[in-house]
């Protein structure tokens, strides 16, 4: 028995000297790069800024409401500011109001960047909530209010002022430069990124990198990190709408049957929200906390740096949060429910939508195949509704791509650490995936507690100094990146 106990003891000991080996070289991993001075911006800028928001290029669901005028509107805005981008690069539009511009590179033999933004942005749902008129305001106390502000005429304006400066100051890349600038990004991309995504396709081009927004500069949302942590997605969700009907013997109220289409149907919309897709720790997170465990305190450096034993306890802990939940699964969010015409009359037929976001690693048919199996009524049917797509391809962060976005990041920030995650939503850089795997989306500006909400929200906003930080962030990129 003694001998037992000291077996046991032994393997204790070397179980802990194991996890605290780990921790022990489990070190930070962060890109060391001094910060730069501070580049001029171009006089006007910020004025050119607000007037690209004041330019209302809304996407709209429905095709009746697209208002072409605003986008030949801001045809004319491009070609009126930024001359020397329309006279010395290679331009081409598709469908009259998307842009690829074209920098032809010194190396012909180097592989060529693409720099994303999309022209377009969301509706508003209530004017009157703003503070500041959302496309007149413009400039209130160093912050730019507007739609659009921050998705994505931040980075439209971003790229193609540090471009029209590089170009006036005689700057000429090592490798081909392109500029997408998608204008139906918020309906799915298919006449904007999709086209010019196959334009490129046809003519062979192999991008070295591909940046797009996506993920920002994060301050307080990090557990365990202070101060600003730049994120950089380097992948990001599928998409797949269910439409589930039933259809069943109607009839009076006042004598109903056992089960009505509202009874089964309410049943499969519950029995899919209560089992959800399995939680993983999926290749992005595990990116993530190679990148940022090293950062954060003692325990979550103990608990990362021996994840696998600790897997359990890690997504119980993720799950405790929205966005730490969709950072682990495939969500389930029921998004539309209809029935009855009438308050006396049992239906015949009921209608629910249920939106799932995937995970990199699982598959539209993955996730069609579990609500099959949860529901397990064949009185339901399933059918995929509109668009869907599977998650895009996982972008390496160990290579020189990678590298060159992190470090034009560091040059411009100072003190900022920077992670690879998952993009939770969808962007126009998914269509890219088929030039190559190299597929960033990074958006200099900062996301916090307090303008979260703002994102496609009331008084969209960016202060004066992340805009004018932005265009040091894209020419900084294009100067490094093209060489």
């Amino acid at each position: 028995m003694k001998k037992l106990f000291l077996a046991l003891f032994i393997l204790l000991i070397l179980f802990i000297a194991y996890l605290f080996y780990n921790v022990y070289n489990f070190k930070s991993s962060q890109l060391e790069v001094d910060a730069i001075e501070a580049t001029p911006i171009p006089e006007g800028a910020v004025s050119r800024y607000v007037e690209a928001i004041s330019i209302r290029t809304i996407s709209f669901e429905d095709e009746a409401d697209f208002d072409s005028t605003q986008f030949k509107k801001f045809n004319a805005f491009l070609e009126g500011y930024y001359p020397l981008a329309h006279s010395e690069l290679e331009h081409r539009r598709f469908n009259e109001f998307s842009h690829l511009f074209h920098w032809k590179g010194k190396d012909q033999r180097l592989k060529p960047i693409v720099l994303m933004a999309h022209i377009d942005a969301v509706p508003i749902a209530t004017p009157a909530a703003w503070s500041v008129h959302p496309f007149t305001d413009g400039l209130v106390n160093d912050t730019i209010y507007g739609r659009g502000a921050m998705d994505c005429k931040f980075g439209v304006i971003g790229i193609m002022e540090s471009v029209e400066q590089l170009l006036r100051e005689g700057f000429a890349p090592n490798r081909d430069i392109y500029i997408s600038l998608g204008h139906d990004e918020e309906i799915g991309g298919p006449r904007g990124a999709v086209e010019i995504a196959q334009y490129l396709k046809s003519k062979s081009v192999d991008p070295h990198f591909v940046l797009d927004e996506g993920m920002a500069i994060t301050d307080g949302l990090i557990p365990g990190i202070d101060g600003p942590t730049a994120i950089i997605g380097i992948a990001e969700k599928g998409y797949l709408s269910l439409e589930l009907t039933v259809a069943m013997e109607g009839g009076h109220s006042s004598t109903p049957q056992k089960e009505s289409s509202i009874d089964v149907l309410s049943k499969a919309v519950s029995n899919v929200k209560e089992n959800p897709c399995p939680r993983t720790l999926s290749p992005v997170l595990s990116a993530f906390m190679d990148k940022m465990g090293p950062e954060m305190d003692s325990k979550a450096k103990f608990v990362f740096a021996n994840r696998k034993i600790f897997k359990s306890l890690i997504l119980n802990e993720m799950e405790k949060t929205n966005s730490g939940n969709a950072s682990v699964r495939t969500t389930t969010s029921p998004t539309i429910f209809e029935a009855g015409i009438k308050d006396n009359v049992i239906p015949t037929a009921a209608r629910a939508v249920i939106n799932f976001r995937i995970i990199p690693g699982e598959t539209i048919d993955d996730v069609i195949a579990h609500v099959h199996k949860v529901i397990n009524d064949d009185r339901v049917n399933v059918e995929i509704l509109n668009k869907a797509f599977d998650p895009s391809p996982v972008s390496p962060v160990d290579n020189s791509q990678y590298e060159s976005i992190d470090r034009s990041i560091k040059q411009i920030f100072p003190n900022i650490k920077s992670t690879p995650n998952l993009v939770l939503g969808a962007t126009d850089s998914r269509h890219f995936t088929i030039l190559t795997n190299n597929v960033y989306r990074f958006s200099p500006f900062k996301v916090s507690p307090k303008n979260m909400s703002c994102f496609h929200g009331i008084d969209e906003r960016v202060p004066r100094s992340e805009f004018e930080n932005g265009i040091r962030f894209y020419r900084q990129l294009i100067m490094n990146g093209s060489n």
